[in-house]
């Protein structure tokens, strides 16, 4: 198995993107969250992992954003994204505290994202937040349903 160690010290990585360091059950995560939202929700919305986002000179990078349909234009990518996704996914890391988690999400709202996802790994729950002061709280046994987007997702898909 996997040896575990949660260092005290900011890494390289969190300090060239300004995030916690990911671990083993966040990037497995992440990957499952990724793979249902897209089979289910293909059509509608896009899916972006580690998106750089500048709101309103507010630099994020969330684990995911929930973005509307696009096409790409392979040709010319951009590095950084100005406009809101409808949606963010943040799921927390050993190093991360849930105040932490909860300014960001707050963050988000005042910088115009419509719906945020707070996952909380060692609880295997999402709290998903429609605005600052108003979530519901889904166990991985229940169907997420986030009103806002009009997404509804098992979680013993994700979980699992």
């Amino acid at each position: 198995m996997f040896d575990v160690a949660v260092s005290p010290e900011v890494s390289t990585y969190e300090i060239e993107r300004n995030k916690p360091m990911p671990s083993l059950n966040h990037s497995l995560l992440q990957a499952r969250l990724i793979a249902r939202l897209f089979a289910r929700y293909e059509s509608e919305y896009d899916i972006a992992s580690e998106l750089s986002l500048d709101l309103a000179d507010w630099p994020s990078v969330p684990d995911l954003s929930i973005l509307p349909k696009l096409t790409p234009d392979f040709r010319n990518d951009v590095t950084t994204v100005t406009e809101p996704p409808l949606g963010v996914i943040e799921i927390i890391s050993p190093s991360q505290t849930l105040n932490q988690l909860v300014a960001k999400a707050e963050a988000y709202f005042a910088h115009g994202v419509k719906s945020c996802w707070l996952v909380l790994l060692p609880l295997t729950n999402i709290y998903v937040f429609s605005s600052p002061d108003d979530y519901r709280i889904f166990r991985e046994h229940e169907v997420l349903n986030d009103e806002v987007l009009g997404i509804e997702l098992p979680l013993k898909e994700v979980f699992s």
